[in-house]
């Protein structure tokens, strides 16, 4: 029998950190263009790493969606090709990146080193 006042053992396992980079708190210019879709969205962000990026954006976009992402780092350009993979609404969207043009890659690790650093 079980009284109002008997507390019950629950298991709640940890949350982990899935993300394979830690990320930063920081505002980047970021111009989202959903693929087959030539209306760019002019957002920032609010959380950048070397895999990805949370946006704010009032109605997100739906999980599962291929972008291409603009990045200014510094006033350099850097083009990255990303997933939209969480999404909270009224709130913004988290993309993970898949692919980066060019000297992306490094361009952004660079700006990621010195955030640390500074």
């Amino acid at each position: 029998m079980i009284f109002p006042n008997d507390s019950q053992p629950t298991s709640q396992a940890p949350k982990i950190d899935r993300r394979a980079s830690p990320r930063h708190t920081v505002s980047v210019q970021i111009e989202i263009r959903v693929e087959g879709d030539d209306v760019p969205m002019r957002l920032e962000t609010t959380d950048l790493s070397r895999g990805g990026c949370y946006v704010q954006i009032m109605i997100p976009l739906s999980v599962g969606l291929r972008v291409q992402a603009k990045l200014w780092l510094d006033g350099t350009p850097i083009v990255i090709r990303g997933l939209v993979v969480t999404r909270h609404p009224q709130f913004g969207n988290g993309i993970v990146f898949v692919d980066f043009e060019g000297d992306a890659e490094p361009t952004l690790n660079r700006y990621l080193d010195v955030l640390v650093n500074a």
